[in-house]
């Protein structure tokens, strides 16, 4: 992480208005940022904070409520919920998903910008969120 790709994730938060999230991600990511705005001295706060006001939507079957500041809970057809979603009126969507989320995100067809981030490290196992492309995946 440098400047440019910190001042790089910045404009991106900026531009959405709107977070999804999978089930499995959900907990970690609120409960980290949350922690992040327990202090105006933490070098994440602001950031922190942009991540934890945003409204987010999680898609958790298993919970009947959310505790959590911001978040709604999405429990129907993913299809449906996400189409329903793009189109209100509004900024851009980010998904902040985990491997299988977002691997249901793209199997249908539901993302319509890429921004990947590449670290050259080697985990030898883990997700990929390509597993469910059939066919060639047409990106510009």
């Amino acid at each position: 992480m440098d400047d440019k790709l910190a001042a790089y994730i910045t404009e991106l938060a900026d531009s959405i208005d709107t977070i999804l999230l999978g089930r499995k991600m959900a907990d970690g990511f609120i409960s980290y940022w949350s922690s992040t705005i327990t202090s105006p001295d933490n070098p994440e706060y602001a950031f922190g904070k942009k991540m934890i006001y945003k409204p987010k939507i999680a898609f958790i079957k298993t919970l009947d409520k959310s505790n959590w500041v911001n978040k709604s809970l999405a429990k129907g057809n993913l299809v449906e919920e996400v189409n329903g979603i793009k189109k209100q009126l509004g900024k851009d969507i980010s998904v902040y998903g985990g491997a299988g989320f977002v691997s249901s995100l793209i199997k249908d067809n539901l993302i319509d910008e890429y921004n990947l981030f590449i670290k050259p490290t080697a985990i030898g196992k883990g997700l990929t969120i390509l597993i469910d492309v059939n066919g060639k995946l047409d990106l510009r």
